[in-house]
C-alpha cells in the first residue's frame, strides 16, 4: 500500500512540474515560436485533472525498482501518456488530428518533452521517498 501511494503522490507530483512547463512554455513564447498552439491559462479547471491522471499514470511505477538508472527509467515510463496524448486524446477526443498535428508540427516534440518532465520528475520523486 506505501508504495502504491508513493507511486500515485509522485505522478501527482510529476504532473505538477509538468503543468508548470507546459504553462511557462506557453507564457514565454517558445511554443508560439515553435509554431505549437498549446497555450493554456494556468487555472483550477485546467490544473486539477491533470495533476489527478499524473497520480493515476504515476501507478504504472509500482512496477518498477527504481534503485539504478530512475532518470532513464522515469523517460521511458513517460512514453505510455505521450503514446495515450498523440494516438488517442489529440485525434479523438480533442479532435486535433493524428499526434495533434493540428497544433502544429512540433506537437509531438513538446508532449514528449513535457511528458519526460513528468516521468522523470515522479522517478526521482519515488526514488527519495525511500
Amino acid at each position: 500500500m506505501k508504495k502504491v501511494l508513493i507511486c500515485f503522490g509522485a505522478g501527482c507530483l510529476g504532473a505538477l512540474a509538468n503543468s508548470l512547463v507546459v504553462w511557462l512554455f506557453g507564457e514565454w513564447g517558445i511554443a508560439q515560436w515553435m509554431s505549437v498552439a498549446i497555450t493554456p491559462a494556468l487555472t483550477p479547471s485546467w490544473l486539477y485533472p491533470r495533476i489527478v491522471w499524473g497520480g493515476i499514470w504515476g501507478l504504472v511505477f509500482v512496477i518498477l525498482t527504481l534503485d539504478k538508472k530512475w532518470v532513464q527509467k522515469g523517460g521511458l515510463i513517460s512514453l505510455l501518456p505521450t503514446a495515450v496524448q498523440l494516438f488517442f486524446v489529440f485525434p479523438f477526443q480533442a479532435q486535433k488530428g493524428m499526434a495533434g498535428l493540428e497544433l502544429g508540427l512540433l506537437t509531438p516534440a513538446l508532449v514528449i518533452l513535457y511528458n519526460w518532465v513528468w516521468g522523470v520528475t515522479a522517478a526521482t520523486a519515488i526514488k527519495f521517498a525511500k
